[in-house]
């Protein structure tokens, strides 16, 4: 995977050639080795920003985050392009998109769907319209492609993920698909996002990372980072991942269970308060 040559300092610190591509050479290493550069940094590196491709709100079933909370969110984790893609539906995304433009964030939303087929889920990035679950793969990869959009296949490679598309329908679609997820914030282990980089490397497919947030406390554990740029179309996603490095923190799954516990405990008693007013 080709990494950037435009962020060539650190934290404001001017890099020498040899510093740059003694940098370069480890990035390289540690997405090979996990999928990502491993970080607790919140702070892109100098002149390249955050985007993050995989993530969930109110409108996917399995998730409570309000459209609403998402604005302050990404600014507080600087991420400057965020992808919605809501369990079989667009208008999560569809909201957050007109609220960040109306109130002016310095966001760009992305209109995603994590799409159920019949054989399991994969991503459809810059849609219009929802694509209904439960269609074939390839009928579902012809629906995004029909949109313009973009395919990403998400945590592909972990057999605990229940929906994950199978291995079977994959390589039916594999070359329909864009971009694949060789960091998932939310996998059950850490190996499985090293299978999905040996993948990407196999079939020379560019990588990606998501948070796969299904809280907001999850909201940032994941991104690329990539060259200060605009991004609004699939071609210039397309051309800023070329010179993107997956970046990110992977949570334990019974870490991200009690972030969800919270969130459902947190909804209920809000709930319960108002009908006490």
């Amino acid at each position: 995977m080709p990494f950037s040559q435009e962020g060539d300092s650190v934290k404001g610190q001017k890099l020498t050639d040899e510093q740059f591509r003694r940098m370069e050479s480890e990035e390289a290493a540690e997405v090979e080795s996990v999928g990502a550069v491993i970080t607790t940094e919140e702070e892109p590196t100098r002149g390249r920003m955050k985007i993050d491709l995989h993530c969930h709100s109110e409108a996917s079933a399995d998730c409570i985050t309000p459209v609403e909370l998402f604005p302050d969110r990404c600014v507080n984790r600087q991420i400057r392009v965020q992808a919605i893609t809501d369990h079989n539906e667009i208008w999560g995304a569809l909201k957050l998109k007109e609220l960040v433009e109306a109130e002016g964030y310095p966001i760009t939303v992305i209109v995603g769907e994590e799409i159920s087929t019949s054989e399991g889920e994969f991503i459809g990035l810059f849609l219009k319209d929802m694509i209904e679950a439960g269609l074939t793969p390839e009928e579902s990869v012809a629906r995004i492609k029909e949109q313009g959009g973009l395919v990403l296949l998400p945590h592909g490679f972990d057999p605990l993920k229940r929906l994950r598309l199978r291995p079977t329908a994959r390589d039916r679609i594999c070359e329909e698909i864009d971009i694949v997820e060789t960091f998932n914030a939310r996998i059950s282990r850490p190996r499985w996002n090293r299978a999905a980089v040996a993948w990407a490397e196999e079939f020379n497919v560019l990588m990606s990372a998501g948070s796969d947030a299904h809280t907001l406390a999850d909201v940032g554990a994941a991104w690329v980072e990539v060259p200060m740029q605009p991004i609004s179309t699939p071609q210039q996603l397309m051309t800023a991942l070329k010179g993107g490095v997956p970046v990110g923190k992977w949570t334990h799954p019974l870490i991200a269970l009690g972030y969800k516990a919270y969130d459902w405990t947190r909804s209920v008693l809000v709930a319960w308060a108002r009908r006490l007013r």
